[in-house]
């Protein structure tokens, strides 16, 4: 497609944000008037230590003008070839767009091994569906055939499980939902798995509570303002929560949160050695991230989101997932329509990997339950209750659960 341009541009100052592990970042520019970004016409630039936008997935640029004029001849979706296949995304940090600019708002950002339906094809840009959505991404960052996920040996790595050093994840304010979160300057760890049974998922592992000061903040229950459809620790027919609850004491007065993060650590540990990365949410006792930041973390960043938690009554009652409830209000409301039978299948697995390993189930292993990590979720999300504040959680306790969690993921994932 030809086009023809004319370019005035003062690039305005603009500042590095914290990103790692499948994210974004952005680097000043050094050097004006070289390669376009995405390899289209327009406005060109050449930058000194900085990949472009949506090519080698490492960094992404985030250029600010305050002059720039362009005149362009065509559309570039117009002249796509109208194709219906499956590819998958050839590097890391690719942007998914709104349309066929590398100007229009980013929709999501993929990691190398994504797979994406195509819808349209040409030389610049490829047309995928994504969340009922027609999106557009560069078509040399997509392949019809699965790339190979290399392994990444880092200098200086841990030995054992935690072999490499852990990439602080932000939260991004551009990503879908992120203006619901009102606690989010914390950080999650990406830790990703090394050796040759490197899996390419990442298993986001929310270790439950442990946000101080969350639990006098509020936000709303459902993207849409719509009030819950079930009780909880809070009530059906409310429209605001808790951003992050205190949790509950145990029995023997161990704090839930300091438990949720021992027994994150733990299934950290067997997820790597299994080869899978892992997104930890909390690695510490505490992160500033409430639950929809945690959501929308893990909507960007990995593969399906684990939230730890046990229950709050005495009876010992065993382990048991939070299924969707069937309510057509509820399963109608996007993200919850797009996603629920795939929070459902999760927890399912999850249950029954636990009972492999031994642990008791309560009831028929699930409870619905509206909860706000589920209202904003677009990837397999679960919150699976291990027990409740009666439970044993020693050591080796938490060591049969881990067991039980992998052997569920593992089913899940059909690895």
């Amino acid at each position: 497609m030809k086009r023809t341009r004319k370019t005035a541009v003062i690039l305005t100052a603009f500042a590095a944000l914290v990103f790692a592990g499948g994210c974004q970042k952005t680097y000043e520019p050094a050097v004006i008037n070289g390669a376009g970004e995405d390899g289209t016409a327009g406005t060109e630039f050449r930058y000194e230590n900085a990949a472009m936008e949506d090519g080698t997935g490492q960094k992404e640029l985030a250029v600010q003008t305050s002059i720039k004029e362009q005149n362009m001849v065509g559309d570039p979706a117009a002249d796509l070839k109208d194709v219906n296949e499956t590819v998958y995304v050839t590097g890391d940090s690719v942007n998914l767009r709104a349309s066929a600019s590398t100007g229009a708002d980013v929709v999501a950002v993929f990691k190398k091994g994504d797979r994406l339906e195509r819808t349209g094809y040409g030389q610049e840009w490829s047309r995928v569906r994504y969340e009922g959505m027609t999106c557009y991404i560069a078509s040399r960052y997509v392949s019809a055939t699965a790339p190979k996920i290399e392994n990444e040996t880092k200098a200086g790595t841990e030995a054992g499980i935690q072999a490499g050093e852990a990439q602080q994840v932000a939260f991004q304010t551009s990503w879908k939902y992120a203006e619901f979160s009102k606690i989010n300057s914390g950080t999650a760890k990406l830790y990703k798995a090394e050796g040759e049974n490197r899996k390419g998922i990442t298993i986001c592992v929310n270790a439950g509570h442990g946000t101080s000061g969350g639990s006098s903040v509020k936000t709303l229950c459902h993207p849409d303002g719509t009030p819950k459809v079930t009780g909880g620790t809070t009530g059906a027919g409310a429209t605001s929560a808790a951003a992050v609850s205190g949790g509950m004491t145990f029995s023997d007065g161990t704090a839930e949160a300091k438990v949720t993060l021992a027994m994150a650590k733990k299934l950290k540990g067997k997820l790597l050695t299994a080869g899978y990365d892992v997104l930890m949410i909390r690695d510490s006792d505490d992160v500033q991230l409430d639950n929809i930041a945690r959501t929308v973390i893990a909507n960007n960043c990995a593969d399906c989101h684990i939230a730890l938690h046990w229950d709050s009554t005495s009876s010992n009652k065993g382990a048991f997932y939070m299924s969707v409830p069937n309510v057509s209000s509820y399963r109608n409301m996007e993200p919850v329509k797009s996603n629920w039978e795939k929070h459902n299948a999760l927890g399912e697995s999850l249950v029954a990997g636990l009972k492999s390993a031994g642990v008791k189930i309560f009831s028929g292993g699930s409870m619905e339950m509206d909860l706000t990590q589920t209202s904003f979720s677009t990837v397999p999300s679960i919150d699976i209750e291990l027990g409740d504040k009666a439970s044993d959680h020693s050591d080796a306790a938490l060591e049969v659960l881990a067991t039980g969690l992998l052997a569920g993921i593992n089913q899940y994932f059909g690895q």
